[in-house]
C-alpha cells in the first residue's frame, strides 16, 4: 500500500536545522504498561535531491550500505505516474557515502509495473534486489494525454500473459552488481525486503500477494537467498482482518529477539504501526499490537550500538518524514524526530536509513515535490544530537 485513500494500495527538504521531538505534537496511547521516552533531537545536516531524472517519476526507495561502505539505492523508475504501466527497478551506487551517485542503471524492467524495490547485502557478499508486479493501473482512469502510450503498452501482452506476469520477486548478483540473474518467486513481498540474521539464515517478512487466501508471514532462505520457504504465519489480532496487514519489515535485536513492524489499515489504530516479536527465530509470533506511532510503512534498522532505529513517512501535516528509537529491544520507543517536514502533500516517504562510517545516518524517501512535476528521490544526512 503507497497512498492513504482506504480503498486502494496506493490511491492517493531544502530545510536544515534542529528540530525537538518536543515539538511535534501529540502522540498516541502505547498500551498498559508501556511508556513513552522522551526523545532528544535529531540535527538534519544537509537534505537534496539525488535522482537525475526529473521527469520521470521515482517510487518507493530503499537504501543500504555494503560491507565495503558502498552504498546502494533501488527503486521503482521508469515511471509516468504512481499507478502507470512502465515501473521498473533502478538502481544507482555512491562511493562516497551519498556525496555523489552514479547515473541509474535498470536491473529489471517487465512488461507490466515493477513497484518497490529493496536491496540486501548478504554475510557472502551476495546481493539480493526485491521487487513486485501490479496491474492496477488497468483498473484506473488513464490519463487522457497518456492513453495512446498505456494502450501501446497494454498490447505488448495479452491479458492470460499479464496475469501470468504477477508475482513477487528477487533478482541476486554474486558480483557485487556487475551481473544479475533471472528472477525467480521471493514467495512474500514488502516494500524493504529481507533481512539477515545472526545465525546466517535469511528471512522475508511479507504478503503473499497474488495467492489465493492472500497469507501474512515469513519466510526464510537458508542458502544465501538462491531458494526460500514458508517459516510462519503472522497472527491477526483480535478484531482485525489479515487483508487490511500491509508492507512488513523485521529486525533482529542484539539478544536474538526478532521484531516485525506492519502497515496497518483496520480501523482500530488505522495507519499506525503495530509490532508483533518471535523469540524463536521467527518460528511463531506474538499477536501485533499498537506502539503509539501514527506514520508508515517503518524501515527498521539496528544501530551499531544495539539502539533501534525506526524510519516512516508521515503522511498528514506536516508531511514528511519521522524517525524514532528504542533503547530497550523495541519495548518503547522515543517520541518522534523529525527527518523532513516540508511535504506538499501525501504522496511522499518510505524512508530507508543506513549508519554511516563516522555514526551520522543517511535517510532516502521519495517525494512529490511542489516544485517537481514528478515525484523525486531526496536524501538526509543526520545526526542524534
Amino acid at each position: 500500500m503507497k497512498s492513504d485513500p482506504p480503498t486502494t494500495r496506493r490511491s492517493f527538504l531544502q530545510n536544515v536545522g534542529v528540530v525537538s521531538a518536543a515539538s511535534l505534537g501529540a502522540t498516541i496511547g502505547i498500551g498498559p504498561g508501556r511508556r513513552r521516552v522522551v526523545a532528544g533531537q535529531a540535527r538534519v545536516e544537509e537534505t537534496r535531491v539525488i535522482s537525475p531524472t526529473p521527469k520521470l517519476y521515482c517510487g518507493w526507495p530503499t537504501l543500504a550500505r555494503r560491507s565495503n561502505g558502498k552504498l546502494i539505492v533501488v527503486w521503482s523508475g521508469g515511471r509516468e505516474a504512481h499507478v502507470c504501466p512502465f515501473g521498473r527497478v533502478d538502481m544507482m551506487t555512491s562511493d562516497d557515502e551519498g556525496q555523489t551517485w552514479t547515473w541509474p542503471r535498470t536491473l529489471l524492467d517487465s512488461a507490466i509495473d515493477d513497484r518497490d524495490a529493496r536491496v540486501l547485502e548478504t554475510s557472502q557478499g551476495s546481493l539480493l534486489v526485491t521487487t513486485f508486479t501490479s496491474l492496477a493501473y488497468e483498473q484506473r482512469k488513464w490519463p487522457d494525454e497518456a492513453r495512446e502510450r498505456w494502450a501501446a503498452a497494454q498490447r505488448r501482452l495479452n491479458v492470460v500473459r499479464r496475469q501470468a506476469e504477477l508475482g513477487q520477486w528477487m533478482i541476486r548478483s554474486t558480483d557485487g552488481g556487475v551481473t544479475w540473474s533471472s528472477r525467480y518467486s521471493s514467495i512474500v513481498n514488502s516494500p524493504h525486503g529481507p533481512i539477515q540474521l545472526s545465525d546466517g539464515r535469511l528471512i522475508y517478512a511479507g504478503v503473499r500477494l497474488w495467492d489465493p487466501g492472500r497469507k501474512v508471514g515469513v519466510c526464510e532462505s537458508t542458502d544465501d537467498g538462491q531458494t526460500w520457504r514458508w517459516l510462519s504465519d503472522i497472527p491477526v489480532r483480535d478484531g482485525d482482518q489479515m487483508k487490511d496487514y500491509h508492507e512488513l519489515h523485521a529486525v533482529e535485536t542484539t539478544s536474538g529477539k526478532i521484531i516485525v513492524h506492519i502497515r496497518n489499515h483496520n480501523p482500530s489504530q488505522s495507519r499506525e504501526t503495530l509490532q508483533c516479536e518471535s523469540d524463536d527465530g521467527g518460528m511463531t509470533w506474538t499477536s501485533p499490537h499498537s506502539i503509539g506511532v501514527w506514520g508508515l510503512p517503518s524501515f527498521l534498522l539496528r544501530l551499531r550500538s544495539g539502539r533501534l532505529l525506526m524510519s516512516y513517512g508521515y503522511r498528514r501535516a506536516p508531511f514528511g518524514n519521522q524517525a524514532r528509537y528504542s533503547d530497550d529491544e523495541g519495548n518503547t520507543w522515543s517520541e518522534p524526530l523529525t527527518i523532513s517536514d516540508d511535504g506538499s502533500g501525501g504522496d511522499l516517504g518510505y524512508p530507508s536509513t543506513v549508519e554511516l562510517s563516522d555514526g551520522s545516518l543517511l535517510t532516502v524517501w521519495y517525494e512529490k515535490m511542489s516544485d517537481s512535476p514528478k515525484a523525486v528521490l531526496r536524501q538526509a544526512r543526520w545526526t542524534l544530537a
